[in-house]
């Protein structure tokens, strides 16, 4: 696995897709996949419908100096596939730790995508975290699936806000230590 630094974040790259920084002319293919409710509704923080001007904000906030989260594009253009098949998150929670989260555009979905991102972004640890987490939705299967395939251990039940839903929403909390 391949790491090129670009600003401060990492560049990696997988074998079908590079994991990269966003770019302001992403903002189309985020809102584009963000919007569809299908994905909205798998996250807490993506509302539905998109208000004009969030993805930009998204952008400009994985783009700031003093971001507390990397924000990376799942960029399949190497294979021939879309510039943003989803993003992954990595927000630092404390010191060593970090969470992290991740969507893929339904075009993607049940082909590897989201547990290869998972797995290239573990393995690179560009925060240096001793323990990272995840949270999903219970009714997510899919995405406990991914974590559960890339190593992260059950730790409990939780709740969390869904904008999309509108509603609060039961999870699982999952981690893996990294040392």
């Amino acid at each position: 696995m391949k790491m090129e630094a670009i600003i401060d974040q990492p560049v990696i790259a997988t074998e079908r897709f590079d994991l990269r920084p966003l770019r302001r002319s992403d903002a189309g293919l985020i809102s584009y996949n963000a919007g569809d409710v299908r994905v909205a509704r798998e996250t807490c923080n993506i509302p539905h419908p998109l208000p004009p001007g969030s993805t930009e904000a998204l952008i400009a906030r994985a783009q700031a100096e003093d971001r507390s989260e990397d924000i990376w594009a799942m960029d399949g253009t190497k294979s021939g596939r879309s510039e943003v098949m989803g993003l992954l998150t990595l927000n630092r929670v404390d010191i060593g730790r970090s969470e992290i989260s991740y969507w893929v555009a339904p075009a993607y979905w049940n082909t590897g995508i989201a547990s290869e991102a998972v797995e290239a972004l573990l393995a690179a640890n560009p925060h240096e975290a001793s323990a990272i987490f995840a949270c999903v939705f219970q009714d997510n299967a899919a995405s406990a699936r991914v974590l559960t395939n890339c190593g992260f251990q059950y730790l409990g039940d939780a709740e969390s806000h869904s904008v999309a839903r509108g509603a609060t929403v039961p999870t699982w909390t999952y981690s893996k230590k990294m040392t």
